[in-house]
């Protein structure tokens, strides 16, 4: 079974990109930022919410999304380590949300020394509730994750067809279909997660 999120393009661009920016640490440490611009677009696009985006999202533009980073930036702001814990992301998302007085997105963390299944449960039941994955990946054995070392990006969609679960990977503007199992078994001690969004019961 395959399952995808309605997702938003901002001049042919699938979702927000970190090398947009003009500032340095934006643009060399931002992922984690951008992860929460995309999810607070996403959230005023498809699930209800007001106001998480300042701008106008009907007509989204490179030059409003800058904007928006940049007031993200004091929450999850890059540093020299980076946002590299999920309590981090969490923490600093979380204080945005309050800020903007929205009481109905709620998050908890799945960490990254879980299981493969767990970790594969945990995305399917979070697309077909209709919220993004952020991910946050640290270090990688596989070269082949090159790109998603030490970054956060979101996972918006699942295709469970034969043996094996994709995740539908969205980071730098492009998306990518990536193996959870080879995503998850990272080779490393020190590991990333999930961040699990929610509607308060």
């Amino acid at each position: 079974m395959q399952k995808e999120l309605d997702y938003f393009v901002i001049e042919h661009s699938y979702g927000g990109r970190q090398d947009w920016f003009w500032d340095p640490a934006m643009k060399i440490g931002g992922c984690a930022a951008v992860t929460a611009c995309d999810s607070s677009i996403y959230f005023d696009c498809y699930k209800g919410t007001t106001g998480l985006y300042p701008f106008e999202k009907t007509a989204l533009t490179k030059k409003d999304y800058v904007k928006f980073g940049m007031k993200m930036k004091p929450y999850l702001k890059p540093r020299h380590t980076g946002i590299n814990s999920l309590d981090l992301y969490i923490e600093g998302y979380g204080k945005y949300l309050e800020d903007k007085d929205c009481h109905s997105i709620r998050m908890r963390a799945l960490p990254g020394t879980e299981s493969a299944e767990d970790a594969k449960q945990a995305l399917i039941h979070q697309i077909d509730a209709g919220f993004p994955v952020p991910c946050l990946l640290l270090k990688h054995e596989n070269p082949l994750f090159s790109d998603y070392v030490w970054h956060w990006f979101l996972l918006t969609g699942y295709d469970t067809a034969g043996d094996s679960c994709m995740a539908r990977a969205v980071t730098y503007g492009e998306s990518r279909w990536l193996d959870m199992d080879d995503l998850w078994n990272t080779g490393h001690a020190q590991r990333g997660g999930l961040i699990l969004y929610e509607t308060p019961q």
